[in-house]
C-alpha cells in the first residue's frame, strides 16, 4: 500500500517542475519519499493537495540535447525543459543503475546545484529504487538529474590538503565563513575563491577502503546533523543542507560502482563545508535541553509541522541515530526541527 502511495505522488509530480518562483526547489516529491518511508503514507496525498498550487508546470523544452553535446548545456537553467526530455529517453534507454553511473561522475562537480536540491532530490530517487524499481520511481530520478544538470554550479576548487582534523566535527568548526552574508547562497558560495583558508578546509578526505568512505561520510553526516542545533539559529532552513546533501550522496553509494566513491567523499565533504561556510553564524549558542527521546517522536514533530525541511532533516536525524546508537541525536534533532519549522 504505501509503495502505491509513493508511486501515485511521484506520478502526480511528474507534470511539475523542478522549481518555483523562478528558483526555488520543488521539495514535493522529496517529502512524499521520506512519509512514507517513516509510516506516514497517509498524510502524502493531503500534503500535495496543500502544495499543489505552489508549485509550477513543467518547463518545455527549447531543442533535443544530443548524446555527444551534453557539455554546453549543462548549467544552464532555460535548458531545464530539454534536461527533463534528454533523461526521460536516457532512462528509457538503458537501465536506471547505468544511466546513473555514467551522469554521476559529470554531475558531482556540480554538486551546489540548486543550493544541493539536486544531488538531494537523486537520493531520494534512488533510495525509492532500491526499495523497489518502478516506473514512477525511474522517471522521478529523471527529473532529479535533469535538475542537477539544468543548475549544474561547480564550487571553489578545494585543494588537495587533508581535513584539517581526523573529527568531522572539529573540522566543520574549522571551516571559514564567507564575510558577507547578506545575499543568498549564490553569491554567498562565490565568496569561497577569495577565501585562503578554504582549499585547505575543503581538501581531499582520508578513507581509501570502501568501508572507510562509507564510515567518514556517515561521520560527516552526523557531524552536520549534531552541529545544526547550535549553530541553526542564525538560518535554521539552509544550513540544513550541510547535513541532507551529504546524506544524499551516502544513500546513493550503494547503487554506485565503488570506483566512484571516494570522488564522492570529496564533494560530499565539500558541499557540506560550503554551506557551512555560507550560514554559519561566527558563534554557537547551546540549544535548549531536550530530553532525549525516540526516533519515532521526532519524525511525529516534522511531520505534524509539514515543513519540508524540517521532515528531510528528520528523516536524516533518523537515520544517523540507527547508524550510531547515540540518544543525544534525537534531542538535538528534535530543537533543530523547531527552529526549521518557526524560520
Amino acid at each position: 500500500m504505501a509503495d502505491g502511495i509513493l508511486d501515485e505522488a511521484f506520478a502526480r509530480l511528474q507534470r511539475t517542475g523542478p522549481e518555483r518562483d523562478g528558483w526555488l526547489s520543488n521539495h514535493a516529491p522529496m517529502v512524499a519519499e521520506v512519509l512514507v518511508r517513516h509510516g506516514y503514507g497517509d498524510l502524502v496525498h493531503r500534503w500535495l493537495d496543500a502544495h499543489l498550487g505552489r508549485l509550477e508546470p513543467r518547463p518545455r523544452g527549447i531543442a533535443p540535447i544530443a548524446a555527444d553535446e551534453w557539455r554546453d548545456p549543462l548549467g544552464d537553467p532555460s535548458r531545464t525543459g530539454d534536461w527533463l526530455d534528454y533523461f526521460d529517453r536516457e532512462l528509457t534507454l538503458g537501465p536506471w543503475r547505468e544511466v546513473l553511473a555514467r551522469w554521476w561522475p559529470r554531475l558531482l562537480p556540480g554538486i551546489a546545484a540548486g543550493a544541493t536540491h539536486g544531488v538531494i532530490r537523486v537520493g531520494h530517487a534512488v533510495r525509492a529504487l532500491l526499495d523497489a524499481q518502478t516506473g514512477a520511481r525511474v522517471a522521478e530520478l529523471g527529473h532529479g538529474l535533469a535538475y542537477w544538470a539544468a543548475r549544474w554550479q561547480p564550487l571553489a576548487p578545494p585543494g588537495v590538503g587533508p581535513y584539517p582534523s581526523t573529527d568531522p566535527r572539529s573540522a566543520l568548526d574549522a571551516v571559514p565563513r564567507v564575510p558577507d552574508q547578506r545575499f543568498g547562497i549564490r553569491a554567498r558560495l562565490a565568496q569561497l575563491a577569495d577565501l585562503p583558508e578554504w582549499p585547505a578546509a575543503a581538501g581531499a578526505v582520508p578513507g581509501r577502503a570502501e568501508d572507510q568512505v562509507l564510515a567518514r561520510l556517515a561521520a560527516v553526516v552526523e557531524a552536520a546533523v549534531t552541529r545544526h542545533a547550535h549553530h541553526g539559529y542564525a538560518n535554521p532552513v539552509m544550513l540544513v543542507h550541510a547535513a541532507t546533501a551529504p546524506h544524499a550522496v551516502l544513500r546513493t553509494l550503494p547503487a554506485l560502482p565503488p570506483a566512484l566513491w571516494r570522488p564522492s567523499l570529496a564533494a560530499a565533504w565539500a558541499a557540506a563545508a560550503a554551506v557551512t561556510a555560507a550560514y554559519s553564524p561566527a558563534v554557537a549558542r547551546p540549544p535548549d535541553a531536550t530530553p532525549a527521546t525516540q526516533a519515532a517522536e521526532l519524525m511525529s514533530l516534522a511531520a505534524a509541522t509539514g515543513d519540508a525541511h524540517a521532515i528531510k532533516f528528520a528523516d536524516t536525524a533518523i537515520d544517523t541515530h540507527a547508524r550510531t546508537g547515540n540518544p543525544a541525536t534525537i534531542g538535538l534533532a528534535i530543537h533543530s526541527v523547531r527552529q526549521i519549522a518557526a524560520d
